[in-house]
């Protein structure tokens, strides 16, 4: 078996008052992967990070880079280079001074400290910058200034602490497109913390979904969206519709729910689940059809336009549904209309011991 490039083995962060924020967390992450700490405030996902660029001490378990334990040793001596959700940046030093200031901390020569900060200033697009200073740029030119002095160490870990938060969204779209091709080019292993899905799931090789101190469920954007292992991984990776339901039938490859007046066929990969379920569908996923059609019928309480896309909640049998159809400038139902509503057995997720809400 190969070791992992950088691995968090039982990982556990107590506070005074046996508060503990991070329980027993094991993460394996592979060399040139991104991989993203999601979750809500307070879920451990920042300490986790600061575990493991050492400005926190574990309680106990040990971070390994490269089948080394650093969880010893001092920030400055992991090789890991950091940029904060602040940037960090000092106001008086040049983009130039910035960028170089950690290889002064190391003693690098002038000359060869020059090439590398040029080096570092091209690749996030910076090139010609280096005499002005901080308060000269924008905020997404600022940010490039904070990579590129995390960069320029050539770290072998990079690690990113919410970094985009404090930019606009547009400017936060462009800047996940460019951090994304920029890691990728460089095939350096980093670590993101972030509440923002899209930023996760954009960016990410694999997403950490974390609660409570813990992984909740680790895969690729895809797989955590799509299939998700839990109602909280459900709700807080996107929107999702939430359906009471109830197992009535275990079959070869899927389980009969009763939901409302609805009898739902959910297919399963040989999971066994009985009783008191949640059923989950994305509002994506569920279809407007004509009255009379498809599974469900309803009446359309709210309509809203997004530009590229209509939301729709829709009250029906099985509580208020929301639904999103693209706008593609066709005719679409008012509010106030009857409709059916239809989904396909594949876009159904059965998770049990979650009766549901509605």
């Amino acid at each position: 078996m190969t070791m992992s490039f950088l691995s968090l083995r039982a990982l556990t962060k107590t506070y005074p008052g046996n508060v503990q924020v991070v329980r027993g967390l094991d993460l394996d992450v592979a060399q040139g992967e991104f991989i993203s700490l999601l979750g809500p405030s307070g879920c451990g996902k920042t300490t986790t990070l600061h575990m493991v660029a050492g400005f926190a001490n574990p309680t106990s378990g040990h971070v390994f880079l490269n089948g080394n334990d650093i969880s010893g040793v001092r920030p400055e001596k992991r090789d890991m280079g950091l940029v904060f959700q602040g940037y960090a940046l000092f106001p008086h030093m040049t983009v130039a001074q910035n960028v170089g200031f950690g290889l002064e901390m190391r003693k690098m020569a002038r000359a060869q400290a020059a090439s590398r900060i040029e080096e570092a200033l091209e690749m996030v697009r910076l090139h010609g910058l280096g005499g002005r200073y901080p308060r000269e740029l924008s905020g997404g030119q600022r940010q490039r200034v904070a990579i590129a002095r995390a960069l320029a160490i050539r770290p072998q870990v990079l690690l990113l602490d919410e970094p985009m938060s404090n930019l606009d969204a547009k400017l936060r779209g462009e800047m996940h497109v460019e951090m994304r091709a920029l890691q990728r080019q460089l095939g350096i292993t980093t670590i993101l913390v972030t509440h923002d899905q899209v930023e996760a799931m954009t960016m990410s090789d694999r997403i950490a979904v974390m609660s409570e101190g813990k992984i909740a469920q680790l895969g690729t954007p895809f797989d955590v969206y799509d299939r998700p292992a839990s109602g909280f991984a459900s709700s807080f990776l996107g929107q999702t519709n939430v359906i009471p339901g109830r197992v009535t039938e275990m079959r070869e490859h899927c389980a009969m729910v009763q939901a409302g007046p609805c009898l739902m066929r959910i297919p399963h990969a040989g999971d066994k689940i009985s009783g008191d379920v949640g059923v989950y569908i994305r509002p994506e996923r569920l279809r407007l059809a004509a009255v009379g059609t498809g599974n469900l019928s309803g009446t359309v309480k709210t309509r809203l336009f997004l530009g590229n896309l209509w939301l729709y909640e829709v009250e029906s049998a099985l509580g208020r549904l929301r639904l999103t159809s693209a706008n593609l400038g066709e005719q679409l139902p008012q509010e106030g209309e009857d409709i059916g509503l239809s989904w396909r057995d594949e876009d159904l997720r059965a998770i049990p011991g979650e009766r549901a809400n509605g």
